[in-house]
C-alpha cells in the first residue's frame, strides 16, 4: 500500500512516516502544496494524508485540484483548525476523512487502514480467500490456520492483491505500489518475489494471466 504524506512540519511528517511505515505502508512525503498537487495528480497512491496549512498552495486548494483532475485516491485531511465549518468544507471538497490536530497516531493509522479497505470495497480487516487468511491490521497471513512468515515487501504485495481481488493487476502497477517512484526496479524483481511467495503459500494462491498480470486465485 503506497501512501503520500503532505505535511510541512518536519517532526510531524517524520512521526507520520514512521507510524504508517510500521503499519505496512510504503510512505513518500512532500512539504508544500505545489509539489503535492503534482505528485498526487501524476502518481497512483492508495492513501494521501494531507495537511491543510501548507506553504504556497494550501491543502484545500490542492484537494480541489486533485478531485477536479480526476484523482480518486482516498484523502485523510489533517489540520490544526478545529471549526466544524472547515471540516464540512474539506469533506465537500472531496476529503474522505478528517482528523484535527493534535491527534493520537494510533487513531490516524486506524483511520488510514479503514480508508484503504473501503476504497478497495473491503470493509473487514481480515480477508479470507479460500484457505488463505490475511489480517490487514496485524499484517499477518495464515493458510489453513497455519501462520506464514512474510517479509514486509511480500506482505505489501499480498495485501494489495487482496484489496483488489476483482481485477488482474499489471506488473507495472504492482512494482509502483511495492517500490514507489524507484524506477530502477524491473519486472524480473517482481517475478522473483512472486516465485518466493508461491513457495511459502503453496500452489493455487497467486495466479498469473500471461500478458496481463497477477491476481489471487478464487476458490471454485
Amino acid at each position: 500500500m503506497r501512501a503520500l504524506v503532505v505535511e510541512d512540519d518536519a517532526r510531524i511528517a517524520a512521526d507520520l512516516s514512521r507510524a504508517l511505515g510500521a503499519a505496512g505502508f510504503l510512505v513518500e512525503g512532500c512539504n508544500n502544496g505545489e509539489d503535492a498537487w503534482f505528485r498526487g495528480g501524476t502518481e497512483n497512491y492508495d492513501l494521501i494524508v494531507l495537511d491543510l496549512g501548507l506553504p504556497g498552495l494550501d491543502g484545500l486548494s490542492v484537494l480541489k485540484r486533485w478531485r477536479g483532475e480526476g484523482c480518486d485516491s482516498p484523502v485523510l485531511i489533517l489540520t490544526a483548525r478545529g471549526a466544524w465549518t472547515e471540516r464540512v468544507e474539506g469533506i465537500d471538497a472531496g476529503a474522505d476523512d478528517y482528523l484535527p490536530k493534535p491527534f493520537r497516531m494510533e487513531e490516524l493509522v486506524a483511520r488510514a487502514r479503514a480508508l484503504v479497505r473501503r476504497s478497495g470495497g473491503r470493509g473487514a480487516a481480515t480477508q479470507s480467500i479460500g484457505t488463505l487468511s490475511i489480517d490487514l491490521n496485524r499484517m499477518t497471513v495464515a493458510r489453513d490456520g497455519v501462520p506464514v512468515h512474510l517479509t514486509p515487501l511480500e506482505f505489501r504485495l499480498i495485501a494489495y492483491l487482496a484489496l483488489n481481488q476483482s481485477r488482474i493487476i499489471a506488473p507495472s502497477e504492482l512494482l509502483e505500489h511495492l517500490y514507489g517512484d524507484d524506477g530502477s526496479r524491473e519486472a524480473n524483481a517482481l517475478e522473483a518475489i512472486v516465485a518466493r511467495m508461491r513457495r511459502k503459500l503453496g500452489a493455487g494462491v497467486i495466479g498469473t494471466r500471461r500478458g496481463f498480470g497477477y491476481f489471487l486465485e478464487q476458490p471454485e
